[in-house]
């Protein structure tokens, strides 16, 4: 789909949904025309000399060709399989270079829980490009949303809004992969992962795991608790209380060799963290097994 634009009308009900589309699109720019096209509205149209600043984010892929972002921080090159972000406020202008001219891509959105997982994001006007390269799930999401909002079938904002959020988790989940990716630091991650998960009937050492996988202690935390949301301690511990929660529901052990077996030192700690990670005490859990179980 080429030189597709809709501007959206929307409704209490999208706002009250927390994030909503306002405009979305598709234009191949050949080399040597005019841009921006003069068929934008007032609010989205802008020329080079002046530039503009939108009331709405938004997230424009380009696919092919390159060109050139402008913001109050600077002047940024823009490459095939970039995003641009622009944020509600921020004074920009960009264009495809005379040479090659561009594909762009562009969905335009507002909200609260909008602006919650563009926070997420963490692209600021200091760094407005993520490169991401041409990606054939992220270029579907789009095409996905353009088939939903050229319907206009009922609660298509809803469902657009939807695979724009998953547009927005794919992004950040590119970027956590870049970051890990340095020197090895994902594949080494993965594999603490799977030895966590081995030893999670035995107390292990992270200090000492960090140092077999050549990480200063410090380093190889924060590094995991990018990859996974929680530090290493936090998501061992996690994978006892799920085994915890299996060998209760699943064999004849009582709470407290269940507690011991996993390493626990009491039972009053094992099942205070039982309780605070999945909102019911171990005993409790015991009795879905056999309500006649008491401990």
């Amino acid at each position: 789909m080429t030189n597709y634009i809709k501007y959206l009308t929307i409704g209490d009900y999208e706002k009250e949904w927390g994030i909503y589309l306002n405009s979305v699109g598709n234009a191949k720019v050949e080399s040597d025309e005019i841009y921006p096209s003069t068929v934008h509205p007032s609010s989205h149209y802008f020329t080079w000399e002046n530039g503009r600043i939108l009331s709405e984010y938004q997230i424009i892929y380009i696919t092919q060709g390159k060109g050139v972002l402008e913001n109050n921080q600077g002047i940024f090159e823009v490459n095939e399989g970039n995003f641009i972000i622009i944020g509600p406020g921020e004074w920009h202008r960009y264009k495809p270079t005379i040479e090659s001219g561009w594909t762009e891509n562009y969905i335009g959105f507002q909200g609260e829980i909008a602006r919650h997982f563009m926070k997420q994001l963490g692209v600021t006007p200091k760094q407005p490009i993520i490169n991401i390269g041409i990606s054939e799930v992220l270029m579907d999401c789009y095409l996905k949303i353009f088939d939903i909002v050229e319907n206009e079938s009922p609660g298509y904002q809803l469902v657009a809004s939807g695979l724009l959020i998953k547009l927005i988790a794919l992004l950040i989940s590119s970027q956590k992969e870049d970051e890990l990716n340095n020197d090895g630091v994902a594949d080494s991650i993965n594999k603490i992962k799977f030895l966590l998960r081995d030893k999670v009937e035995t107390d292990i050492n992270l200090q000492e795991v960090a140092s077999e996988f050549n990480m200063g202690y410090s380093y190889f935390r924060k590094m995991f608790k990018k990859h996974t949301g929680i530090s290493p301690k936090q998501y061992h511990l996690q994978l006892k209380i799920i085994r915890a929660k299996e060998l209760l529901l699943n064999t004849d052990k009582c709470v407290k060799d269940v507690c011991f077996s996993l390493g626990f030192q009491s039972t009053s700690y094992f099942s205070r963290i039982f309780k605070q990670k999945m909102g019911v005490s171990p005993v409790s859990i015991k009795e879905m097994q056999n309500p006649k179980i008491k401990k």
